[in-house]
């Protein structure tokens, strides 16, 4: 299970650490795609076999699930660590997370995800998040 933030630097040819408590559960190679609120998601090979089969479930004929297969899947690339536990994130993904220079890392139990310090920041802001009304809405959901 993966928990925890963790902040990194961005280097000039793209690449970032990945956090040591991450990289055993990750194994040799896994998958790095496009994620939803502009951060990137990493899935070990494992999570991202479970995801891929229920996207394979969705009905073809409908036009969102289309939408969302496409979102995943044309994004994703296999990805493996370097000798220093780095990946080096494509161009097209550090544009799609507005990466730059900062990095967090956060685990989200099955997964990772990669945001730009700023988005990040943003999204924890005040303005964004409201825990009491989330909270209300996850006892909705039985949680």
């Amino acid at each position: 299970m993966f928990f925890g933030e963790y902040n990194h630097t961005i280097d000039m040819k793209g690449r970032v650490s990945v956090p040591a408590k991450f990289r055993e559960q990750l194994g040799e190679s896994f998958i790095l795609t496009k994620g939803l609120d502009n951060c990137l998601f990493i899935y070990p090979q494992t999570e991202w076999k479970i995801l891929e089969e229920k996207l394979k479930q969705l009905p073809l004929t409908n036009k969102d699930a289309r939408a969302f297969v496409r979102f995943f899947f044309s994004g994703a690339t296999e990805c493996e660590l370097d000798n220093q536990g780095r990946i080096r994130i494509p161009n097209n993904l550090r544009e799609y997370a507005h990466l730059e220079k900062e990095a967090v890392m956060i685990g989200v139990a099955t997964r990772i995800e990669v945001w730009s310090q700023n988005q990040w920041e943003a999204y924890n802001s005040d303005e964004n998040l409201s825990y009491d009304e989330i909270a209300s809405k996850m006892a909705q959901l039985g949680i």
